[in-house]
């Protein structure tokens, strides 16, 4: 299952801002440009992230966004929510409809796991390994799938 892009596009400016905390505003533009995304895109999602109280802007010379609380406070799943509604209350008048109920508990577990992963953890988590929370998992199911697919495929010309 992946996250919308609204979310993940919202996970990253929300990173890039925790990265540069210390550093001072960080311009949307500059967040468009370094990330490749639309810069009227990114505005769209910095208003919802703004009106959820997740970021705080300052206007002027040297101005851009900054968080509006500290990383430890924010977790990915209020990040996703603010920005992407829609996929949460999607189905919302089907509750008798098995597919909904289905999608609603799954979404409820992803949700719950999304919201004990901060931004801190994410700097903290990167710093060391280089590398995002889910990463590494995802990165070793994918090994061992190739390490199973070799040994199938060895045992296959062993046969022959």
């Amino acid at each position: 299952m992946r996250i919308p892009s609204k979310g993940r596009y919202a996970v990253s400016a929300m990173i890039d801002l925790a990265i540069h905390e210390k550093i001072g505003p960080l311009t949307i533009a500059d967040i468009a440009e370094k990330q490749n995304i639309s810069l009227s895109y990114l505005e769209q999602l910095f208003a919802d992230l703004r009106k959820n109280g997740l970021v705080k802007g300052t206007r002027g010379p040297g101005g851009g966004y900054r968080l509006a609380k500290t990383p430890d406070n924010v977790n990915i799943a209020e990040i996703i929510t603010a920005v992407d509604k829609k996929s949460v209350e999607a189905h919302k008048d089907d509750e008798q409809y098995l597919p909904y109920i289905l999608w609603a508990d799954l979404s409820q577990q992803i949700c719950g796991f999304l919201s004990k992963i901060t931004l801190a953890e994410c700097l903290n988590n990167h710093n060391e390994t280089g590398q995002l929370p889910g990463e590494h998992r995802e990165n070793e199911q994918t090994n061992q799938e190739n390490q199973s697919d070799n040994k199938t495929s060895d045992q296959g010309q062993a046969a022959a």
